[in-house]
């Protein structure tokens, strides 16, 4: 009769060297356990640093609303485009040097009084929507001017000059609908916007109920408006007949006084300028904001999850070596792998052989197989086919390679027995 198996629990085996956890040693805060001799925590210097990190997540935290409160309370500034001294997209340097190389004279002038100082009837007035300014300085401005060229178009100029009002546009290419001869040679161009003109205002690039350069004649002095975003910027200049349009506009006259509008140059006061955000809002917004900030944080820091250091204990559970067998042969057989199944079975079998040959666990399998097919009085190319042979890829051949294996197992032990049974 057969011996009855053992029962006997065995620990379960520490993590091999293809698991995530192996080799990570415990930390060296943890609760001692009862074989210590008590439970007491044991503080180390990872709670400070577990701390310091709460505390500089709160300052970020913080310091995000204080500047996101900054950004909501104060007015969004307007970037100054149509900078004929600026090289990026928005602005319009290379137009002004392709006018000063037609021989005009280009005066870059920042303030109201230095435009007006340079301005006289051999010059023209180049203005971008001159948006910081009070619609009295708008108009004294553009009045003082004989010639006026506006390179934006915002529906408070077009109502101040009374030029007409805002049209759907177009992405057709438009060529020169009027008989102004300085737009003869222009060519077409791709407007971005449109317009509709007043009564008594010429049209220019469009057709009848819309154009893309409004010209309005009055006493005297001449006001032309076109929307240069897509047109006169660097960025467009060089695209259709952009360049011919900004010389037409820009080069009929001897110089060329080109005002760009500041907040520095503005004459609105602060109490006609518009609201902000901040002075909207009541007072007690800021102060509620900053609040449920606050409590964010704190709400976080008490309930949130902290991540302490590891707590070293001795597992009080044991499972049978049989059952971590095959719980491991169930993983293998589910993800039917037979070259992985194959490996590990050789691999058990060359450490058994290894043992009962009283040969070393770093003998090669070579020399595992030499010395069993010597036991076994066997020849050395039979074993080698076993331990050698390549894995097999399917569930039958894994069976087959199974059974080699257990067959030379079982040869080995027969010798053994018998050899210790003989007297």
């Amino acid at each position: 009769m057969s011996a009855p198996a053992s029962t006997t629990s065995a620990p379960v085996a520490p993590p091999t060297r293809s698991d995530p956890g192996a080799g990570v040693e415990p930390p060296a805060a943890h609760y001692s356990s009862a074989a210590e001799g008590g439970d007491t925590y044991h503080r180390t210097p990872g709670r400070l640093r577990e701390a310091l990190g709460w505390i500089l997540l709160a300052v970020v935290v913080l310091a995000v609303a204080v500047v996101s409160l900054s950004f909501a309370t104060t007015a969004p500034a307007r970037a100054s485009g149509f900078d004929p001294e600026s090289a990026g997209f928005s602005g319009t340097r290379a137009l002004a040097e392709i006018v000063r190389d037609a021989g005009v004279e280009v005066v870059v002038v920042r303030n109201r009084a230095a435009a007006v100082q340079h301005l006289d009837d051999r010059s023209t007035l180049v203005l971008a929507d001159p948006y910081p300014l009070s619609d009295e300085a708008a108009l004294e401005l553009v009045g003082s001017a004989e010639r006026t060229v506006l390179l934006t178009a915002s529906s408070r100029m077009l109502r101040l000059l009374d030029l007409g009002e805002n049209a759907s546009g177009t992405s057709d290419p438009v060529g020169p609908s009027c008989d102004e001869a300085g737009f003869a040679r222009v060519g077409t161009i791709v407007p971005d916007r449109m317009f509709r003109a007043a009564d008594d205002v010429t049209t220019c690039f469009g057709d009848g109920d819309a154009a893309a350069v409004l010209v309005a004649d009055r006493e005297g002095s001449r006001v032309t408006l076109v929307d240069g975003s897509r047109l006169l910027t660097n960025e467009h200049l060089a695209e259709h007949g952009n360049a011919a349009l900004g010389m037409a506009l820009l080069g009929q006259s001897e110089r060329v006084v080109w005002y760009v509008p500041s907040f520095s140059d503005s004459d609105i006061s602060d109490a006609d300028a518009e609201a902000t955000l901040g002075e909207l809002t009541p007072g007690w917004v800021s102060p509620v904001i900053v609040l449920l900030l606050l409590t964010a944080v704190v709400a976080g820091i008490w309930r949130g999850r902290r991540f302490g250091p590891l707590v070293a204990e001795t597992l009080p559970v044991t499972v049978r070596a049989s059952e971590t067998m095959q719980g491991r042969a169930r993983l293998t057989a589910r993800g039917g792998d037979a070259r992985h199944a194959a490996a590990e079975l050789r691999t058990g079998t060359l450490a058994r052989l290894a043992a009962r040959l009283s040969m070393p666990e770093s003998a090669g399998v070579a020399a595992i197989a030499d010395a069993t097919a010597d036991r076994i009085r066997t020849s050395r190319d039979s074993v080698r086919a076993v331990l050698e042979a390549p894995l097999p890829t399917s569930d039958a051949e894994l069976v087959a390679d199974a059974r080699r294996l257990a067959a030379l197992e079982t040869a080995v032990d027969d010798i053994a027995r018998t050899e210790r049974s003989t007297p």
